[in-house]
């Protein structure tokens, strides 16, 4: 397969930092007259900021970049790809889908040298392309989706004031963070704020913090049998990292309310106790949207902060980091196309989002300064230093496991049924839709 030059130099400049300079300087890289279309589940703001990121590749190569959202971007895809209609690219919210579309054909490979890009330029890279590659209608995999705009789940949050009063410090290592939960305990208070109500979706943050521990507890390629279930869901490692969850969740000098409480509280209610007078709990593990529940007028970096949900010491397993993305893969092929996707390589590509809110990128050749605020900028440095990157292992299982027998199994667990029991019907369940 041919690499798309600009100019007369090759994508590998991007490679090497040169991306925007080739850009700038493209004169003779005339798209003028082809349409590129683009298709995601981005609208309102998001919209405009994708937009804002293709204008300058509009400006430099006179192409048209038609970018389209809807929120019915999952079903529409797919009809648009069987009846021959797609767009250039699609930008998908999670792998499952693109993978699922790649063996059927839908899907075009990337170029080798995309491959390597990725391996090179993004921190851990290699989980990058692991994430986007998929088996094709052969059989065989290959790399086809490039991941571009992050979001990060590995995150404590707490009360910078709660823990100066005390005399906390930001634990480095899983074992720090036990020992500081039983210093907190010793010291009368309460270390954690866990809630697992969330209407018809009651259990999935315990879903998270099992797949948090278990990036924790087993090597990636562990994790990733899991995930596919080549390995059962009542394996001996995937039930020592449901009892690690229980070490917090199940502990009713650990949690706020008692272990009673857990599943009873909505996940958007439980971090306020972090701003209580006197605390009623001092960390709370949530993905980087929590937020926008925290009382009106809290000032991050002031009021509320995060912490990397850090790794075991003793199991040298690097610094993995659990998440969620979007990836573009190519629908429809054409020399615009693959020119579109070397700009996503540049870092003009994602600092343009970056200053604009609500974006992380892996790209290690960011300036970090532009990002929107602190709070991104933290999350960013947390991706940056990743070993590892795994997305959100229920969203990647079968729908009626990852948002259904996972998530009760969860509540069931909290509430008391022991593990082995609660894998047990887990795997019942997978096996019942095979």
């Amino acid at each position: 397969m041919q690499r798309f030059l600009i100019s007369g130099v090759s994508a590998l400049a991007l490679s090497l930092g040169m991306g925007s300079a080739v850009l700038a300087d493209s004169h003779s890289m005339d798209l003028s007259g082809e349409t590129i279309t683009v298709f995601g589940p981005w609208l309102g703001v998001d919209k405009e900021h994708i937009e804002a990121v293709l204008a300058p590749f509009e400006e430099k190569t006179g192409a048209n970049v038609e970018y389209s959202g809807s929120d019915s971007f999952e079903q529409q895809i797919v009809i648009d790809v069987q009846a021959g209609s797609a767009p250039n690219i699609a930008i998908f919210p999670q792998p499952g889908l693109a993978a699922d579309l790649a063996s059927k054909g839908g899907l075009v490979p990337l170029e080798d040298d995309t491959t390597e890009w990725v391996k090179e330029n993004y921190a851990a890279g290699q989980s990058w392309v692991d994430l986007g590659s998929y088996e094709g209608p052969d059989g065989n995999k290959d790399h086809y989706g490039f991941f571009y705009k992050v979001d990060v789940k590995s995150l404590v949050w707490y009360s910078p004031d709660n823990f100066a009063d005390m005399g906390y410090e930001v634990p480095e290592t899983m074992e720090e963070l036990l020992a500081l939960s039983e210093q907190i305990v010793e010291d009368g208070g309460t270390p954690w704020c866990i809630g697992l109500g969330s209407g018809g979706a009651t259990g999935w943050p315990a879903t998270d913090w099992v797949e948090d521990i278990m990036l924790r507890t087993q090597p990636p390629e562990v994790y990733d049998q899991w995930v596919a279930n080549e390995i059962p869901f009542d394996d001996p490692r995937v039930v020592e990292a449901i009892e690690t969850f229980g070490t917090f969740a199940r502990n009713d000098d650990w949690v706020d309310g008692g272990s009673a409480a857990v599943s009873a509280t909505d996940f958007r209610d439980s971090p306020k106790g972090l701003f209580e007078v006197p605390p009623k709990c001092y960390m709370h593990r949530q993905a980087s949207f929590i937020p926008s529940f925290f009382p009106e007028g809290t000032e991050l970096g002031t009021d509320a902060d995060f912490f990397y949900f850090p790794a075991f010491e003793s199991k040298d397993l690097g610094k993995p980091v659990l998440g969620a993305g979007t990836l573009f893969g190519i629908t429809k092929d054409s020399e615009g196309t693959r020119a579109l996707i070397d700009y996503l390589q540049t870092t003009e590509a994602h600092e343009i989002w970056m200053a604009r809110a609500g974006f992380l990128t892996p790209h290690k050749g960011v300036d970090t300064s532009k990002y929107a605020n602190d709070a991104l900028r933290g999350q960013g440095e947390i991706l940056l230093n990743a070993t590892t990157f795994r997305f959100d292992g229920s969203d990647l299982m079968p729908g009626a496991v990852g948002a259904g027998s996972f998530w009760t199994g969860m509540v069931d667990y909290a509430g008391g049924k022991p593990a082995e029991e609660v894998a047990a019907e887990i795997q019942s369940s997978w096996d019942s839709i095979k």
